[in-house]
């Protein structure tokens, strides 16, 4: 995975084969398959690269149907579904070796002005530098030699606490609840499709792990668990930077039938820019 800022803008820098058709490079891992935030973000830039630049996404909703091969780059079709007066619709298909590995609808927008509302941030919530670094917290869980300590260091994730942890998240009406601050570790471009797509990328980070928060016999991405994400939805709100603090509010109000679903919302300066949701496999391996 990333390691540093050219590394994560590299696997965003999409080939053009030819229009709507784009080649996505990928990284070493250590994951047993493609990082969904990962596939997330190169269909949307895939699918960006045909809408015109006066549109910007507003929603997507993404099927991963099978796993992404890691030794191999993935090729994106990005299809136009319909350019209306205010809005564009994009299908876009990950596939490797001719197969379908992912499949994502995306909605595109016109910049105007309308009514405007928007939940708060969540109160009380104590600030990055006084929260660990969540490779501290893989440390502490999955041994300090894990690989999966440097999965993600081209992010700074700090653990604003979680519903195991009532010392920093007061118990609620929520049995799972995560909060995490996360920004890139650099500086990016000023470019709201990079930031977006950023965003997609972020969101699939710890979303499907708060489903797993209220059972305290498992750990997540432990060699004890089978976990997938099976489909991702995201709403993006407001203009928001991916290089500057970004509150991660995530809930999970049901898991059953191996499957973990969760919601959560991304707050930046006290504001609410992007709201997601996940369902994705949680198996546990006897």
């Amino acid at each position: 995975m990333p390691k540093t800022i050219d590394e994560l803008l590299g696997l965003l820098d999409l080939e053009t084969i030819e229009e709507g058709l784009y080649r996505g490079s990928q990284l070493p891992t250590a994951l047993q398959q493609t990082f969904g935030g990962q596939v997330l973000a190169q269909a949307l830039v895939a699918a960006h690269r045909t809408v015109e630049p006066d549109r910007m996404v507003h929603s997507l909703h993404g099927y991963f149907l099978r796993p992404g091969v890691l030794n191999q780059p993935l090729i994106y079709q990005a299809d136009n579904l319909r350019d209306g007066r205010g809005f564009s619709s994009r299908h876009t298909v990950a596939r490797q070796d001719g197969v379908p590995r992912f499949a994502m609808n995306a909605s595109f927008h016109i910049d105007e002005d309308g009514l405007d509302h928007a939940d708060p941030m969540p109160p009380k919530v104590p600030r990055p530098d006084q929260c660990p670094r969540m490779s501290e917290i893989f440390a502490a869980r999955l041994g300090p030699d894990s690989p999966l300590v440097h999965e993600w260091d081209a992010l700074d994730v700090r653990f604003a606490g979680d519903s195991a942890q009532s010392s920093m998240i007061a118990p609620g009406a929520h049995q799972a609840h995560m909060r995490v601050w996360v920004r890139t570790v650099d500086r990016l471009p000023h470019d709201q499709v990079i930031h977006r797509a950023m965003l997609a990328y972020i969101s699939d980070l710890t979303l499907l792990a708060v489903s797993t928060l209220p059972h305290p016999e498992v750990v997540f991405l432990s060699p004890g668990m089978q976990t997938a994400s099976i489909d991702h939805a995201m709403w993006f709100h407001r203009d928001a930077r991916a290089d500057e603090w970004l509150l991660y509010d995530q809930v999970s109000p049901s898991a059953s039938g191996a499957l973990g679903f969760s919601t959560g919302r991304l707050f930046q300066d006290g504001r609410l820019v992007a709201s997601c949701s996940q369902e994705g496999l949680i198996r546990v391996i006897k």
